[in-house]
């Protein structure tokens, strides 16, 4: 024998019951069969909504009735062929007319006992269980329609029965061993206590209704048909990859059902685990998929963990106090006072000192809790031995389950790194000793953001998702864009990222799209979005609260680098290609790097010198291997080099800056770079990479510009540069006669640094370097004469788009 039991959303209609007919049909074929039938899908909620209304004096309550008389009267109209619908039509309005005499009852009494609502709700699966032996009797499908109030006998706990399994067994069996046909149809949810009084067996307990049957029978297995393809890694509505389970064991099964996992109702398991019958979760609009079996000892392959759950809306119970440390008795006078109001306790965690205790539970169970616990501990806390009880809500508990977990060490550490990284606060924890399950309560809003980071590490076949915010679309900004859209496939592919830009802005525009920005039509995008302001783009990055963000900073912009500091403490990487955060106030700078750490979010800036060259990667690796840095000689400016590889005296110098300024080389104002101020810059930042707390002040600059040039507009600056032509010329005419050129050399040791225009003899490392290549030289102590050098192009906006993806993929992998 076997039984099929088949949910609400799988019986919502007549074309959902006519897949269950055609599932019932083939079983039927293999083995003597029970289906046990939920209510059509929301009419347990409708009939509690009419029985609540009714109570409150609400006569809405007759046309909800009205309603539900219908769906049920549509169903059978098109479920079942005219000349067959007569007596089934007849019975479900017989039934609602009971029903109605019912609600006028509770509507006069304005009373409603939990008694009288389990009363109610029966009548959904009593309807829907009928209308199926109907249509499946029109078929030429013989069957025998049972009410389970006649069988299945429980105490008299309304609203949550207890089954009593000998006098179960001894209705189920006498009943079935008459029993002249293969297929038998009962109602679900529903039982009677001793005296014949409907109860029912907990939301959900039509599950438990078909274990009940299968293991007081000893049926060869049992299977639940619902609207999914099994238990699933992760909720599907939460992890878009989440996948199905092929097989789980009843403990994995349970404590998954336990933290959220809606496939199965929880104590569905326990009847049949001892005898080991097997359980199918399969989907009845897709019955040739597989499905999960539930067994009692799950296949070894695959993930360490089976799943991840959750639960919501749960409320964190903390008593504490000096008095409660080394004395016994606190835990059983608080879990009794918690018994006393019949509140479940989810989850229990104490500190090794005794000091306090903690426990989840449901948060509409809150206000009871504390007022019970803070009665119970009344004498104590007005003696100020033991605190008033501290409750925390708007919390959740996310669970790992798996029961390989138990052989592998550094589990729970890689759960807790996960949401450290992601700033996924933890506000309890819990393991018990099987190890099967590692239980965390975090904040309601972080509950979507740790599922997907867990599911992500924990399930490798999978990708990780990263979420890009870009602020700056000009010259760099185009560039990185262009080469995020030419190796999304490449990263998927071969580092299994999922990069996709989230968030895109400029000084104009600004566009948040949670599925991702279409990269090949973002400027058209763009476009079309609301208009720009830094505070709200920041705060809505804040509150997508997206696993793996990373804010990327394209831009020259002071603002936007005050920003920093907010999303850092957000654990929200930061990725800049501005130089203002670095090369701000030392104290700024340090702020950012020691938030970086405090919050374990990556703070990236490797093109603030040298475009894409790996400068600060290699200057950072030195020092982490255990060099010092002695000295350093540079020349960071591809924009000086460029203009001095090409002024030869005979072009104007005002031609050469322009030529550079065209093709991409300088700031929009050519000042910031030819005055000496962005080598500065980004000396401080080395030296501050170094260890060295140096500010722009303590740098001297040997300036070559006239301050004739230093005043007025972009415009007034070209044409004071036209003026002082002969100014230049000095200085190249200079060089070239000691056969040397003019380099703008930056320059850092014993704790001094500084810039300025150099004459560079041919035997010097600075000699032959050509249009806007960078150098730098790192003295150490493991390079001491011959220095570390790195060189390569130092400006244009593909090498610093590069710089910037590079910094993007290791803030991923950070």
């Amino acid at each position: 024998m076997q039984v099929l039991k088949f949910g609400g959303s799988s019986v919502a209609n007549a074309v959902h019951i006519s897949k269950c007919i055609h599932i019932i049909q083939k079983a039927v074929e293999k083995d003597k069969t029970i289906v046990v039938v939920s209510a059509l899908g929301g009419i347990t909620d409708s009939l509690l909504h009419c029985a609540v209304a009714a109570s409150a004096g609400d006569e809405t309550y007759m046309d909800s009735l009205k309603a539900i008389e219908q769906r049920h009267l549509d169903a059978v109209r098109e479920l079942i062929p005219v000349t067959s619908q007569s007596s089934i039509l007849s019975m479900v309005k017989k039934t609602c007319n009971e029903l109605e005499d019912i609600f006028k009852g509770i509507f006069l009494l304005r009373e409603l006992s939990t008694r009288t609502k389990d009363h109610v709700v029966s009548f959904g699966e009593l309807l829907s269980s009928r209308i199926i032996s109907a249509g499946l009797a029109a078929r030429d499908i013989p069957n025998n329609w049972k009410d389970s109030r006649h069988l299945i006998i429980t105490d008299s706990r309304f609203g949550h029965a207890m089954v009593d399994f000998p006098a179960t067994q001894k209705k189920i069996d006498a009943y079935f061993q008459t029993g002249p046909v293969n297929l038998y149809i009962v109602p679900g949810f529903i039982a009677s206590d001793a005296s014949g009084t409907t109860t029912t067996l907990g939301r959900g307990g039509s599950d438990y209704t078909a274990a009940i049957y299968g293991s007081v029978l000893n049926c060869r297995g049992i299977e639940i048909w619902t609207d999914v393809s099994g238990m699933m890694t992760a909720d599907p509505r939460l992890v878009s990859n989440a996948r199905v389970i092929p097989d789980i064991s009843y403990q994995e099964a349970m404590e998954l059902s336990h933290f959220g996992a809606k496939v199965i109702y929880p104590p569905t398991l326990q009847p049949v685990m001892n005898k080991g019958i097997p359980v199918w979760i399969k989907n009845t609009f897709a019955p040739a998929d597989p499905g999960t079996l539930i067994e009692k000892v799950s296949s070894t392959t695959g993930s360490i963990i089976r799943g991840i759950s959750s639960i919501h809306r749960i409320a964190l119970l903390s008593l504490e106090g000096s008095g409660m440390i080394g004395i016994p008795g606190f835990s059983k006078r608080l879990f009794e006072a918690l018994s006393r109001q019949q509140i479940n306790v989810i989850l229990i965690t104490q500190a090794s000192s005794e000091h306090s205790i903690c426990v989840g539970v449901d948060s509409s169970q809150a206000s009871m809790s504390k007022v019970s616990i803070d009665e119970a501990f009344a004498t104590e806390i007005q003696t100020g031995t033991v605190l008033p009880l501290i409750v925390e809500e708007e919390l959740a508990i996310i669970a790992l389950v798996g029961d390989n977990m138990k052989s592998h060490p550094g589990i729970s550490g890689k759960l807790f790194g996960v949401l450290g990284r992601n700033g996924i606060n933890v506000r309890a924890i819990a393991q018990g000793s099987s190890e099967r399950n590692i239980s965390a309560v975090i904040s309601t809003k972080d509950v979507k953001k740790a599922v997907n980071v867990l599911h992500e590490d924990f399930f490798e076949a999978t990708y990780k998702q990263l979420n890009l915010f870009v602020t700056g679309t000009g010259n760099v900004g185009r560039r990185l864009l262009q080469q995020l859209a030419q190796q999304k496939s490449f990263l998927l592919e071969h580092l299994r990222l999922q990069v996709r830009v989230t968030g895109l802005a400029n000084s104009r525009k600004m566009l948040i799209q949670e599925e991702g920005i279409d990269l090949n039509n973002w400027q058209a995008e763009l476009e079309k979005a609301e208009p720009m302001h830094l505070g709200s783009f920041l705060k809505i990055i804040h509150s997508k609260n997206l696993r793996n963000s990373v804010f990327v900073d394209v831009t020259a912009n002071r603002e936007v680098a005050l920003g920093y500091e907010h999303l850092l403490q957000k654990s929200i990487s930061v990725v800049a290609c501005n130089k203002i955060a670095s090369s701000s106030p030392y104290s700024y700078y340090r702020r950012l790097k020691d938030l970086s750490k405090e919050f374990n979010a990556a703070y990236f800036f490797e093109t603030n010198v040298g475009a894409g060259l790996p400068v600060i990667g290699t200057l950072n690796d030195l020092l982490r291997s255990g060099d010092k840095i002695r000295k350093i000689e540079a020349v960071l400016s591809g924009t000086l080099n460029f203009v001095f590889n090409h002024y030869d005296g005979k072009t104007k110098f005002t031609d050469v800056v322009k030529q550079a300024q065209d093709e991409g080389y300088t700031e929009p104002d050519p000042r910031l770079d030819l005055s000496g101020t962005d080598v500065m810059r980004k000396i401080m930042i080395l030296a501050r990479e170094a260890g060295h707390a140096i500010e722009m002040e303590d740098i001297s600059n040997n300036i070559f510009l006239p301050a004739s040039c230093m005043v007025g507009s972009v415009s007034d600056f070209y044409r004071a540069m036209e003026k002082e032509e002969l100014h230049f010329k000095k200085l190249y005419d200079a060089a070239a006669a000691e056969g040397k050129k003019l380099k703008f050399v930056a320059g850092y040791e014993n704790g001094k640094a500084s810039v300025g225009l150099q004459h560079v003899s041919p035997s010097h490392d600075f000699y032959h370097l050509y249009g806007k290549d960078n150098i730098v030289l790192f003295y150490t102590d493991r390079y001491p004469e011959q220095p570390l050098v790195i060189k390569g192009a130092g400006a244009g906006a593909e090498v610093t788009a590069s710089g910037v993806f590079a910094d993007i993929i290791r803030a991923a992998n950070a």
